[in-house]
């Protein structure tokens, strides 16, 4: 299995996804800020990855506080988690892994640990286990709504590169392999940092899926020709009333599947829901680098100093999601009061 993100030797190891798919090579991050740069840079991406990371970070950087009174301990550590929320605005995964992770010191102290640090870095790998078999669990709730010989379209990566390990929208299309469905994969290139290109590719070609990468801006006439059965991508955040943040795209993809009649389905584990933002309005944006549009890594395409839009992620409308897919179950025609239900823990068939 790819696992992208490790606690190895004291330190967060990761796939380096910038070298991907030319060479296959492990970062080894030393200290919580190397963990910040490499999530700001992209080096380890995806909104469950992000949240692992985060947790490890965290774990990382509590290390150096051993032998702080507690109280001392608690204030420079939440400083820590501060620094690492920074680092990236729209993956939910990022903020429910921090806020996971000072729970967890709170309750510690509250017990009286002597060793705050070792309990916080076994909550982080804990972390970073659920995520595997929760994406498992996601890919088996999936399954069902994949049938043999299904033609799929995916966009940007969600796979096992950004998880802990399996994926959530490709952790279904791994779990209908498993189940023995024959399908295939039309692969989004994902412009401007082609994940799909060179990531979702890269998987895909690795478990022996028939693939093929197609340009963005060619999805819609494969709908029109009949070849796409259905629809199936990620999330960095999903509002309590189902409008989904995903890469940016994602929200044309919807709308050209629903002139089509193709069902759109969103693959995200619960702590991907934002319960706090009532719509995808609320959810922040983040825009990233001129560069990132103006050409690729050292090829420059566009004229100098062209003006550049960059908005990293779009919000899909829950009109227009057929189902959303969670470990927890399916939730078909998500809206506030479905969500609603999820949210209370409650499985949503």
């Amino acid at each position: 299995m790819i696992r992208p993100v490790l606690w190895r030797d004291n330190a967060v190891v990761l796939i380096d996804q910038n070298a991907l798919p030319q060479q296959y090579r492990r970062v080894v991050c030393t200290c919580y800020h190397e963990v910040i740069a490499a999530i700001r840079d992209l080096t380890v991406r995806g909104a469950p990855a992000i949240g692992v990371a985060a947790a490890l970070a965290a774990a990382q950087g509590a290390q150096g506080l051993s032998g702080l009174p507690p109280e001392e301990f608690a204030g420079k550590f939440n400083g820590i988690c501060a620094e690492i929320a920074a680092s990236r605005p729209t993956a939910r995964n990022l903020f429910w892994a921090l806020e996971r992770m000072k729970e967890t010191l709170a309750a510690l102290q509250a017990a009286g640990s002597k060793n705050p640090a070792r309990g916080l870095l076994a909550e982080a790998r804990r972390i970073c286990a659920e995520d595997i078999e929760i994406n498992r669990r996601i890919g088996r709730e999936g399954c069902a709504l994949i049938d043999d010989g299904d033609s799929l379209l995916t966009h940007c990566n969600a796979g096992a590169l950004a998880t802990a390990g399996y994926g959530t929208a490709l952790g279904v299309i791994y779990a209908a392999r498993e189940a023995g469905k024959k399908i295939s994969v039309f692969v989004d290139e994902t412009r401007p940092v082609l994940q799909g290109a060179r990531l979702t590719a890269w998987e895909l070609k690795k478990e022996k899926i028939p693939a093929t990468l197609i340009t963005d801006s060619m999805a819609g006439f494969l709908m029109q020709q009949g070849r796409i059965d259905k629809i199936i991508v990620g999330a960095d955040r999903i509002a309590a009333n189902g409008d989904t943040a995903n890469k940016i795209g994602t929200y044309s993809l919807a709308v050209l599947a629903a002139a089509h009649g193709v069902p759109f389905y969103v693959a995200a584990p619960v702590s991907t829901f934002d319960f706090s933002m009532k719509t995808g309005a609320e959810i922040p944006i983040e825009e990233r680098a001129a560069a990132e549009v103006t050409g690729f890594r050292d090829t420059v395409v566009a004229p100098k100093g062209m003006q550049v839009y960059n908005p990293a992620f779009d919000v899909t409308p829950a009109s227009l999601i057929a189902a959303i897919i969670t470990e927890k179950g399916v939730i078909a025609k998500p809206d506030a009061r479905r969500i609603g239900r999820l949210s209370k823990g409650d499985k949503n068939k």
